[in-house]
């Protein structure tokens, strides 16, 4: 059973060890401490499973009335398992709560199993911001949804 909550400044290396594993230009350690400490906006969940592992987690920034998802990531051994959605969900359920009535994120035009996840939570196409990430200067799909 996986149990999802905000996230702490107790959580930042658990949950950077996660973005070292799933992305090629992960954020630093330091950033994630910023977002814990000093960014106002920040909200992060994690994931974790029966045995108090962090198995995912999910980032967005607040501001008035939109959130904007800045990264989610779930470790390779517990994909599959629907906690990239269950995240999600729980991020979407905490933007309402914070007042937010809009949510959007950029993916990576070719994450088509993303992009699937995002449609099934009711994410519509927005655009495309050119050579957006820094690693291949891949295309980023821009993507929202009313919340």
């Amino acid at each position: 059973m996986v149990r999802y909550r905000k996230m702490t400044a107790q959580d930042v290396e658990a949950v950077h060890a996660i973005e070292v594993e799933s992305f090629p230009t992960p954020w630093s350690l330091d950033s994630f401490h910023y977002e814990m400490r000093v960014n106002p906006y920040a909200y992060y969940i994690v994931a974790e499973d029966d045995d108090g592992n962090i198995v995912g987690y999910c980032g967005m920034w607040i501001v008035i009335d939109s959130a904007q998802i800045t990264n989610v990531a779930v470790t390779e051994k517990a994909r599959g398992q629907g906690i990239g959605e269950g995240l999600m969900r729980e991020a979407m359920r905490a933007a309402k709560e914070h007042n937010a009535d809009m949510m959007s994120l950029e993916v990576r035009v070719s994450n088509e199993v993303a992009q699937n996840l995002y449609r099934k939570l009711g994410f519509q196409e927005g655009g495309i911001r050119k050579g957006y990430y820094a690693d291949n200067h891949e295309d980023a799909l821009v993507m929202w949804v009313k919340l």
